[in-house]
């Protein structure tokens, strides 16, 4: 298929009008090859990584089965991460914008379960989750999969690292034999191959080269000879460097934290992201990172995983990974859509043998440049970031909307709409950014005013 355009596809006028509101202009290369034989219910095994449009190219297909009418659950996506879970569900939804009464439902662990429970009550057409706790829900007996057209295994590489492959087998076993059954995954382990042997029907293989390449990051590395003097030398290469924002991968959830202390001991805006954090906590970090009033996001890979950051001038290796297509990855978060990007990578003189890996696999040169070549930035001046998040105790049950917030900011609260930021909804809670100059006056607005007709209880995060 040549024709990049959405519309070569046999899709409904008003999906194809949701796409181009959507600003899907032109199909990505794992879009143009898979969803043809996705809209035509094959089976598909396709080699796509983060960032290359996956989620639309299954997404979209998937919803063009749908039977609105049905609230069985007709669709089920298994994720390896939370993360990937709420932001796979919530391009769905934004896809199936154009279709009434779509009720797309994430289930993942972290989360209590009763709530989640009480959701599946009502029905749910399309049900998006990690395998942990899909198994929980399909054992309770409060998920019920054996009306389910199309299963989606998105990621299944990441999925079998976590040691989800029984889990992976016992949900597939659950569903009709006749379903179509779509996997995604950036590598093709030996059990990635049994999976589809056993699972799907004569699938589709599809193989497309990472949308991103690295043109335009530039790569520095730095050495230190022992491992406690890299948390000094990261405080050098910040106040450098001075970036807006950045991503710092680390190895262990300890060394997250420690990192993540330091930091804010030095005065920057830096939060952790591992998974010994509970929902609400990751979702708060999670916010404050992708609104901009946090600088520093310090992350293992697991928790980083799925995530999709636009225009971040900087990824940090506090920490060398073993694996030299992890490496490749990170610093794939950064450079991207024609910006230039730096990736900065601390090592040890005992880890010469990655820096050799990363050079065989990337067919370039690493030198290591030298310590000295980092001026010392002034940290009594650091940059803060441009804006503030507040919390707000309310949120989808409470009926609460982003115009609502909005609305209350600028109508009577004597703020700009440019002053105001992201704005995201969860069930229970919501977290509105704002520009840093008028957060005083923006958080004492909301203590006083009614939205929907009654109080929330609201505070600076």
């Amino acid at each position: 298929m040549t024709d990049t355009c959405f519309s070569s596809l046999k899709l409904p006028a008003s999906q194809l009008k949701n796409l181009n509101d959507l600003g899907y202009a032109q199909m990505t290369p794992i879009q143009q090859q898979s969803l043809p034989y996705v809209l035509a219910g094959k089976d598909v095994i396709a080699k796509a990584k983060t960032g290359s449009g996956k989620t639309a190219a299954f997404g979209i297909g998937l919803l063009e089965k749908l039977n609105v009418l049905s609230f069985a659950c007709q669709a089920l996506v298994l994720c390896p991460t939370r993360e990937l879970a709420s932001q796979v569900a919530e391009e769905i939804r934004r896809l199936a914008r154009y279709q009434a009464n779509v009720k797309v439902l994430t289930l993942c662990g972290g989360m209590p379960i009763g709530p989640q429970i009480g959701s599946l009550a009502h029905g749910a057409h399309i049900v998006v989750g990690t395998p942990g706790r899909i198994q929980d829900h399909l054992r309770k007996g409060t998920l019920v999969i054996d009306q389910v057209q199309t299963v989606v295994l998105d990621e299944a590489d990441r999925m079998l690292d976590m040691g989800f492959y029984d889990a992976m087998l016992a949900i597939l076993e659950l569903t009709p034999p006749q379903r179509q059954t779509l996997l995604f995954s950036a590598t093709y382990p030996e059990q990635i191959q049994e999976i589809s042997g056993r699972f799907q029907n004569k699938p589709i293989s599809v193989e497309v080269e990472s949308v991103h390449t690295h043109q335009h990051i530039q790569q520095k590395f730095y050495q230190v000879d022992k491992n406690h003097q890299k948390t000094d030398l990261l405080v050098r290469v910040l106040a450098h460097h001075r970036p807006d924002a950045a991503v710092i991968f680390c190895n262990t959830k300890q060394t997250c934290n420690e990192v993540a202390a330091v930091l804010k001991e030095q005065g920057y805006y830096a939060q952790a992201l591992h998974g010994d954090l509970d929902q609400r906590d990751r979702d708060q970090v999670l916010v404050r990172f992708s609104n901009r009033s946090s600088q520093f996001l310090v992350a293992t890979d697991v928790a980083a995983r799925g995530l999709d950051i636009d225009d971040l001038p900087m990824v940090i290796n506090f920490d060398l990974t073993r694996d030299t297509e992890v490496h490749i990855h990170r610093i794939g978060r950064t450079g991207r859509a024609g910006k230039s990007g730096l990736a900065i990578s601390l090592c040890t003189a005992s880890e010469q043998y990655k820096l050799d890996d990363i050079a065989n696999y990337m067919k370039t040169s690493v030198s290591v440049e030298p310590e000295d070549s980092l001026e010392d930035g002034d940290l009594s001046v650091l940059d803060l970031p441009p804006m503030v998040t507040l919390g707000i105790d309310g949120g989808k049950k409470h009926k609460v909307r982003p115009g609502d917030l909005l609305g209350a900011l600028t109508s009577d609260g004597g703020i700009l709409g440019s002053q105001v930021g992201k704005i995201n909804v969860y069930d229970f809670f919501t977290y509105v950014a704002v520009e840093r100059s008028v957060a005083k006056q923006a958080l004492a607005h909301l203590q006083d005013t009614k939205i929907k007709g009654r109080k929330f209880k609201a505070r600076r995060m």
